[in-house]
């Protein structure tokens, strides 16, 4: 019988290909098959990270996967994709699945990992997140010492955000998108505006980071804000 294959599920980092681990740079050039996700009619981000470690001859395997707030449209495009990834498992071929970031860190990979990871070998190498890769950017320390950080997604609703931001000593706000003008004008608010900053495609060519108050007033996906109070002086 042949053996199996291994499913490794490689965070890519926020961009950058220099900020790629070196397991995920060896494990890309050496898996037969590599898959990843994409909007439906645009090119794979993930892909284009790491495209230039792809071994001769590779196998890909593209994932569309569509952005609605009906879940069931993503799961589908999961579940097919799933089933192309175990049918080059079953035969002994590894594959290495391409997420930018880290993969359990709002990571797409999460979804293949709980279709396949009871019936396959899977190995998660983690990857920089963009959370981290923005507060190098900014030069702009987190935490520390007993300091809380928090991550909140800007989908939710003010009465749920306000006050993990109100109780939080340092947070990150991520997806963005079209949510940056509630975001803003609810730090204002609350008078944390001062202490915010936006980054916008941290590490790449396009990069962008300021002050909220000279940031833009829409912002794409991969875009966040962080904010630090400095309750807490650690100098």
């Amino acid at each position: 019988m042949t053996a199996q294959g291994t499913l490794f599920g490689i965070g890519l980092g926020p961009g950058d290909p220099e900020l790629m681990t070196l397991k995920a740079a060896r494990l890309i050039a050496t898996c037969p098959v590599v898959a990843y996700p994409a909007l439906p009619g645009t090119d794979s981000f993930a892909r284009s990270i790491a495209a230039e470690n792809f071994p001769d001859g590779v196998h890909e395997i593209r994932l569309d996967i569509p952005m609605t707030p009906e879940r069931r449209p993503a799961q589908e495009a999961y579940d097919k994709g799933a089933a192309r990834i175990a049918e080059a498992l079953d035969i002994g071929q590894d594959v290495a699945f391409l997420c930018e970031g880290d993969p359990f860190f709002y990571g797409s990979f999460m979804y293949v990992h709980a279709r396949l990871s009871g019936i396959h070998k899977v190995e998660v190498i983690p990857g920089v997140s963009s959370v981290m890769a923005s507060a190098a950017r900014l030069s702009l320390p987190l935490t520390a010492r007993n300091e809380v950080f928090t991550v909140l997604p800007a989908p939710l609703d003010n009465d749920t955000i306000r006050p993990r931001m109100e109780s939080s000593d340092s947070f990150a706000i991520m997806k963005l998108g079209r949510h940056m003008h509630r975001i803003r004008a609810l730090l204002d608010d609350i008078g944390l505006s001062e202490h915010a900053h936006y980054v916008e495609r941290a590490t790449l060519g396009n990069e962008r980071m300021m002050p909220l108050s000279e940031a833009p007033k829409t912002a794409p996906y991969f875009s966040m804000i962080l904010v630090t109070k400095g309750a807490d002086p650690w100098l």
